[in-house]
């Protein structure tokens, strides 16, 4: 949901990405030098292991091949260009080989409807970066109202989550002289009214909190210093952040304060002038407001009265009931063991709920009655694969927006409304590999307690079951994210088309049945999520599918974590591993960057107890002499402001001190994506794939 508390958490920390705003003296270690992300010393090294890997892996004719291949794909003109709507216009952001930083641009629905519509470009983010000599990356735009002439555009230096904030124009397509402009830093800033905006940000040391993101909203009247602005709240340090937000919605408009005390703990205010009442809704509940009703998604059980609400629940309640006491809930959602409510959003007179059954997605829609709201499927759509709902415009419109995909299906996307039978289909990718010859099929293997781990596995028809296909097993196991199937043309040309075959696990600590699934592995319950994992392995060695020698895993970020944890704990089961973006020194993670905030999901490690259970999934902490551990290649960003491309470097360099075959390398932008254009993208895909199959299969 568009005003969902949520997204808060999801915010900024510092202005670069050199040093951590709270880090403490660190252990003694030979290789903390590389934590300096810009110093010259660490990136001669890092220039060197990028040398080593390229020269090693880049450099053949099928590489070339390969890499230009992905390009074409990620440059591709059938893709779907996706649209928000402002005012009467259609606006989309667009990448291409004539334009790598990319194009902001806008249509009508008419012409949207066209196989090739007419655009009309609104900013070109490569020409501005060249009159103003920047590596600017776009991060999106924040608009007044569906029907103003103003935003607030945020432009990346080179894909870092730092942004500067450039008040925007969109009848004149320039920036505003004079406007709302907020320095580099990783700030959030919303529309109150066309003079007056909420901001947090790092105005200095003493206004973020020691996760480094805000602490500290501020109201600011445009024509008047940022320094001068208002003063609206203020948390507590040890919080991870606070924002605001204003409701635009009409009859409906309010505002509110966030306090975030940890990534999955909050407190949300309205506030009423200078008064602030509090919303008394669990700490781990996520709360939203739509028109007149108050929705709440529960995290744990919660006792009202005589009545228990599961977890993974969603409740709906009358917001101004809610104030004054009364708790005449009702629920639009009731969890099962093996269904979860994914995502929640809402047109201008219903709720779309987004719902997995066994990882498999259907679409409610839920509409206020007289005396009570009714819930009702959306007949039509595909049994399998993944759905995803959005609204055009929540403000004064019941259309939204349909995707459909899955791992052999391009995505299609559709054009639906509430109450409106049928949908209209408007735009479908072409088919970017051959998938006649694939299946898809879902599994389950059985973990160390004896829980039952789904996966999903993409594998030619006819494969021999003999141990000897390359299979590469990829996850997240984190954060309540849940890992759906989904359409890659890159993926699939890189590695399906090959032969190779695909499994994706849903391990707990994701999503994929609710935040019980998660709960079960966080903290002092993370080693669950690895044990997930390796059983999945262990299975597909059992079934034949593939062997140690042709099995590589895969992961990004918690991911990077995940198959960190894979080297050092479950060496004899892998092949290769591809780490990116990684965590991987738990014992230093909450001294760098953004990993303070992430205390919810693993714990803190300068807590001595808790440390007891952390270094158990510490991979920098799990190294050990004389074990032999399959290849591994590493790679990270320089502008990775969120993940501390340290994590990457000092594994790499500690592990080839101990003899290890290790292969590293750095994208100098790209920040946590690790890529800032599509040609950085197919590079770093290319790379992946290439050393996949070297490992795997014999050759490439």
């Amino acid at each position: 949901m568009r005003r969902s508390l949520h997204l808060l958490l999801l915010m900024v920390l510092m202005t670069t990405p050199s040093t951590s705003a709270n880090a403490a003296p660190p252990p003694s270690d030979p290789a903390l030098w590389l934590e300096d992300v810009t110093g010259e010393p660490a990136l001669k090294w890092v220039r060197e292991q990028n040398d080593r890997s390229s020269g090693e892996l880049a450099n053949s004719a099928e590489f070339k091949t390969m890499n230009d291949r992905f390009l074409a794909i990620l440059d591709s003109r059938d893709r779907i260009p996706g649209v928000n709507r402002i005012g009467g216009l259609y606006y989309n952001f667009w990448r291409d080989a004539q334009h790598p930083r990319g194009l902001w641009r806008r249509t009508t629905l008419a012409e949207y409807r066209k196989a090739s519509p007419a655009w009309e470009t609104v900013l070109d983010l490569d020409a501005l970066g060249a009159a103003e000599h920047e590596n600017w990356v776009w991060e999106g735009a924040n608009v007044l109202s569906p029907s103003d002439d103003r935003c607030l555009i945020e432009l990346s230096r080179g894909g870092a989550d730092a942004t500067v904030v450039r008040e925007f124009d969109l009848t004149t397509k320039a920036f505003v002289k004079d406007g709302f402009t907020l320095p580099e830093s990783k700030s959030n800033a919303g529309w109150i009214d066309r003079d007056h905006l909420y901001i947090g940000m790092a105005f200095d040391s003493s206004t973020v909190t020691t996760s480094g993101y805000p602490r500290v909203i501020r109201m600011w009247t445009r024509g008047t210093p940022l320094a001068s602005a208002t003063l609206v709240y203020e948390g507590p340090a040890s919080d991870v952040s606070v924002g605001a937000y204003h409701d635009p919605t009409p009859g409906f408009e309010r505002d509110f304060i966030s306090r975030g005390m940890t990534f999955y703990t909050n407190e949300l205010h309205l506030r009423q002038g200078d008064r602030l009442i509090r919303i008394e809704k669990p700490d781990d509940a996520e709360a939203s407001v739509w028109r007149e009703w108050l929705l709440v998604k529960l995290r744990t059980d919660w006792v009202v009265g005589t009545t228990r609400y599961p977890a993974g629940a969603l409740l709906v309640t009358r917001l101004d009931d809610f104030l004054k006491g009364k708790r005449d809930l009702q629920i639009l959602f009731t969890p099962t063991p093996r269904t979860s409510l994914e995502s929640y959003s809402s047109t201008k007179s219903a709720v779309l709920l987004t719902v997995l059954d066994n990882v498999r997605s259907r679409v409610d829609i839920a509409t206020p009655g007289a005396k009570a709201w009714t819930v009702t499927a959306v007949k039509g759509l595909p049994e399998f694969g993944t759905l995803g709902v959005r609204p055009v415009d929540d403000l004064t419109s019941d259309e939204y927006w349909l995707t459909i995909t899955d791992f052999l299906s391009p995505p299609s996307l559709s054009l639906a409304a509430v109450g409106r039978e049928g949908r209209e289909q408007l735009k479908q990718t072409p088919a970017f590999f051959d998938a006649s010859k694939l299946r898809v099929s879902q599994h389950e293997a059985v973990s160390k307690d004896g829980t039952r781990i789904p996966y999903f596995e993409v594998a030619p028809k006819d494969l021999v079951l003999d141990g000897h296909t390359p299979t590469l097993l990829t996850g997240y196991g984190g954060f309540e994210v849940s890992y759906q199937p989904y359409y890659s043309g890159v993926q699939g040309t890189g590695w399906l088309e090959r032969g190779g075959v695909l499994v994706v696990a849903n391990i707990r600590g994701g999503g994929e049945f609710g935040p019980s699934w998660h709960n079960n592995a966080i903290k002092e319950n993370r080693q669950r999520c690895y044990e997930d994992f390796s059983a999945v392995a262990r299975d597909l060695i059992a079934r034949k599918v593939t062997s140690t020698p042709h099995l590589g895993c895969l992961g990004g970020s918690n991911g990077g974590l995940l198959v960190g944890n894979m080297l050092t704990q479950y060496p004899d089961l892998f092949g290769a591993v591809v780490c990116q973006a990684p965590l991987l020194d738990m014992q230093r993670y909450s001294h760098l960057l953004a990993g303070a905030s992430w205390m919810g999901e693993y714990g803190d490690p300068d807590v001595p107890e808790q440390w007891a259970y952390i270094k158990g999934f510490s991979p920098y902490h799990l190294l050990r002499d004389g074990v032999k551990y399959p290849r591994v290649l590493f790679t990270t960003s320089t502008r990775d402001d969120r993940v501390h491309p340290g994590h990457a470097r000092r594994m790499a360099h500690r592990m080839e001190a101990m003899g290890a075959d290790v292969l590293f390398y750095e994208n100098i932008e790209g920040g946590h994506g690790g890529a800032a254009d599509n040609k950085q993208q197919a590079f770093m895909s290319a790379l992946a794939f290439a050393f996949l199959w070297k490992q795997l299969s014999g050759g490439f």
